[in-house]
């Protein structure tokens, strides 16, 4: 194994359990319908405080720092900018997703992921190491919430991980998971997770960057 390699799996490791610590507690509140101010078993997660969305902007400031720190310094306009392009991307596919969930399920969910993995591609072109981590972060995160999914819907659990849009058709909790559950969390959430924390971490390059420079100017 090469040095990057194991600095990433090494920098990648501990977010990640946190991060499952945080979705089984979520999950934890959910089953026992805990206040949904910080438990919410809506639709989508209903914004609830306690949540692993919220963890993305933190864990790209958490890598960038990292990376400053070792020396893999990107450039924070090009970060942010190809941040940005990606978000634009993520933000027009949800629509169109949106438009043909009425009128074509298939095709939305087809959309929904080829956009996704669109906006991962193009945002590599920001910053490279930053990009390795928070995919790496991305699947590692995701994967098990792949498998909460199944287990929600298979046993019927009354959570946001199970709870189906109005306008969804129902055809089986397999066929339920499999758009719900399997293709967002494997496309758009780890793209999700790739644009967010390259934002923030092109962020993160602007604050270390002009700390630095008030440092070598004695300021």
């Amino acid at each position: 194994m090469n040095e990057k390699a194991a600095s990433i799996g090494r920098w990648v490791v501990w977010p990640a359990v946190i991060t499952l610590v945080v979705a089984l507690a979520r999950l934890a509140g959910e089953l026992n319908e805990w206040s949904p101010l910080f438990f919410s078993r809506a639709v989508g997660g209903g914004a609830a405080l306690v949540g692993i969305v919220w963890l993305v902007p933190l864990f790209g400031i958490y890598f960038a720092w990292k990376l400053i720190s070792a020396g893999r310094r990107g450039s924070p306009g090009r970060t942010l900018g190809i941040g940005a392009i990606g978000l634009v991307i993520l933000l027009a596919g949800g629509l169109s997703a949106d438009v043909l969930l009425r009128d074509n399920v298939v095709a939305s969910f087809v959309i929904f992921g080829v956009v996704a993995i669109i906006a991962i591609v193009v945002t590599r072109w920001g910053w490279p190491d930053l990009f390795a981590l928070l995919l790496s972060y991305g699947f590692a995160v995701r994967i098990p919430m792949v498998v909460i999914y199944f287990l929600a819907f298979w046993l019927g659990w009354s959570t946001h991980y199970s709870a189906v849009p109005p306008d969804f058709p129902l055809t089986g909790w397999l066929t339920d998971w499999l758009a719900l559950g399997l293709v967002p969390q494997l496309t758009f959430w780890v793209a999700f997770t790739v644009v967010i924390g390259s934002i923030f971490g092109g962020f993160t390059l602007l604050v270390r960057g002009k700390g630095a420079r008030r440092a070598g100017t004695g300021q």
